[in-house]
């Protein structure tokens, strides 16, 4: 995340020990840490060689792989910069004061740090464009959502702007929470959004909400589709996936339960809104 004296990112330096028990990372260009898979992947703003040594000689860590790239490359070669999916318009913390007070313009102010769901992919454009479009047809059929895999939270926060009231947003990443959260407040948004750490992959949250995102990749939403308690959702928005997966995911869905409403698309990727059969 973005900590005084840093206001936007520039070079990473990243470092990927072999365990996650490395013991506190107390540094002030450490922009956080990723747990993943028992190893820890710690990002810097500079080039951290003797802080490293330091930490692999008092946990017995070794370093699997470090890198030095731009931040650009880490996005993808992306620039991450301002953007609107009207009547939302989402800009990075270097660029807030490109935000107006225009009335038809609602702001998102969001550290969109390392973590997935900077608005640029193009998975998290759809959802994020879905999300807009039934609130702006039918605001009040939405008051409740789960978000599942919610990254930096732009999903999540784009909903709760345009009016849906209670939000849980799950993922598995502390770090992800951290950044979530932290969006959360720059967007006052803390009475509608609940930040949970999870692991979607052991533990299926309370899905009886007006809508359901799961922007997620295909092992998981197959394990979720074979749920029973994860159809318990009025709507879905359904991401993440192309068209080589698409066939596996549909003969997943127990179509005796929903309605296909609409099928998007987005350079290679795909999105699917659902509606319970129960939903009129």
């Amino acid at each position: 995340m973005l900590t005084p004296p840093y206001t936007r990112y520039d070079q990473l330096y990243v470092y990927n020990f072999d365990k996650i028990d490395i013991g506190q990372v107390d540094d002030p260009d450490l922009i956080g840490i990723w747990i993943e898979d028992d190893t820890a992947i710690l990002f810097f703003h500079k080039e951290k060689q003797e802080l490293v040594k330091k930490i692999c000689t008092r946990s017995g860590a070794k370093i699997i792989y470090e890198a030095n790239l731009n931040y650009q490359d880490w996005e993808a070669g992306l620039d991450i910069t301002t953007f609107s999916v009207p009547p939302l318009i989402v800009a990075p913390l270097w660029e807030e004061d490109l935000l107006t007070e225009k009335e038809e313009e609602i702001p998102i102010r969001l550290d969109p740090s390392v973590i997935f769901g900077s608005g640029f992919h193009p998975t998290t454009r759809l959802c994020l464009q879905t999300i807009t479009d039934i609130m702006g047809s039918n605001p009040d059929s939405i008051k409740s959502m789960v978000d599942l895999g919610t990254g930096t939270g732009l999903l999540s926060l784009g909903a709760a702007k345009l009016g849906v009231n209670q939000i849980r947003s799950y993922d598995n990443n502390p770090f992800a929470c951290s950044v979530a959260r932290k969006n959360v407040a720059l967007n006052s948004c803390e009475d509608h959004i609940t930040v949970l750490e999870t692991d979607l992959r052991g533990a299926l949250p309370d899905t009886h909400v007006d809508l359901l995102v799961a922007n997620l990749y295909k092992g998981l939403l197959l394990d979720f589709f074979g749920n029973p308690d994860f159809w318990n959702a009025k709507y879905y928005i359904i991401s993440g996936f192309t068209p080589s997966m698409e066939e596996d995911l549909l003969a997943a869905l127990p179509m005796d339960k929903l309605k296909l409403l609409e099928r998007r698309k987005s350079e290679t990727w795909r999105l699917w809104l659902l509606a319970n059969s129960i939903v009129k």
